[in-house]
């Protein structure tokens, strides 16, 4: 590779990056006179101009996406020589704060008293004198059974706070055993656990073991005041199955930050659900630390060093 060798590296204008570097629009193709560059930095490029840069862009050495998920970048069609990066990490605090309050809101109805307060509703039922335990429903996390699927670095971090509120945490990963002090389960024992779980967290990323992966036999298994949130890929969940259970009383509910398409259209029966919690892809959106990854990735490609958050490592074209 040559060592300390200059590398032509692109910046996005979809975030304020202090490093040097040429600027690129992410919104348009890559100007010609830039197609000869070797790094590509990726934050919320549509998939076309993913696609154009991949066709055009004939000496590039290296892809860094700043998303959590890399299945976009993936699905573009860079040269199977360029070594693709992830932004495992830089997300880690801000969809832990999302996921959070989803799991809350939940657990406090505030889907119910907000739509209350937009019909000037006195929403009593939900307010007043309450019963201290109330079993077969979630209103709670002191004793909440929480379920996280995903449990990587964003599980990592949320988990301590479920636990600091009381929640009981148990994670599903490929494999069990423990980690950061919390059981994890394997995929293959999730069904004993559902019948259980009151809230199923889900942060899994979008790939073609994953599509679909909560569907509407896993759904059947969750108790009818379980709720669900996902903050992972909307690709992971069947979202029809998941309507059919809350309306026919068979879940208690869901908050959802990622859909199968997005944005969501407008005629989609989510909306109108009134146990349906909808956030715009929110729950990240403010990659943490991306200039300290993306410094210590380009120092490693001019060394030759092995990159951080490979995932996808180059091979011969």
């Amino acid at each position: 590779m040559g060592s300390r060798a200059a590398v032509k590296l692109l910046l996005p204008d979809s975030i304020d990056l202090d490093l040097q570097g040429i600027r690129y629009p992410i919104d348009r193709p890559i100007p010609d006179e830039h197609t000869d560059a070797e790094a590509l930095v990726v934050w919320g490029n549509p998939p076309a101009q993913l696609h154009d840069a991949a066709r055009r862009l004939g000496r590039l050495r290296w892809v860094q996406t700043l998303a959590a998920g890399p299945d976009t970048v993936l699905a573009a069609g860079f040269a199977p020589d360029v070594v693709i990066t992830g932004g495992a990490g830089l997300h880690d605090l801000t969809v832990t704060e999302h996921a959070l309050a989803l799991v809350l809101a939940a657990a406090r109805r505030l889907n119910l008293l907000v739509r209350a307060q937009i019909g000037h509703r006195w929403a009593g039922e939900l307010g007043g004198i309450q019963p201290v335990h109330e079993p077969g429903s979630f209103r709670t996390l002191r004793g909440a059974r929480v379920v996280v699927w995903g449990f990587g670095g964003i599980a990592a971090t949320l988990a301590p706070h479920l636990a600091a509120l009381g929640a009981h945490v148990t994670g599903v990963a490929r494999s069990a055993g423990e980690r950061h002090g919390f059981p994890v389960v394997a995929v293959d024992d999730l069904r004993r656990l559902l019948p259980g779980t009151d809230v199923l967290v889900m942060i899994l990323p979008a790939t073609p073991d994953t599509e679909r992966a909560l569907n509407a036999g896993l759904v059947a298994l969750l108790p009818a005041h379980a709720w669900l949130v996902n903050v992972g890929r909307g690709a992971t969940v069947d979202e029809a199955a998941v309507l059919d259970a809350i309306r026919s009383g068979q879940l208690g509910g869901a908050a959802l930050d990622v859909f199968a398409a997005e944005p969501l259209p407008p005629d989609s029966p989510l909306w109108d659900e009134p146990n349906v919690i909808v956030t715009p892809h929110a729950a990240g959106g403010r990659p943490l630390g991306a200039a300290e990854l993306i410094t210590a990735n380009l120092a490693a490609l001019r060394d030759g060093r092995p990159l951080r958050n490979v995932v996808r490592t180059p091979r011969p074209a």
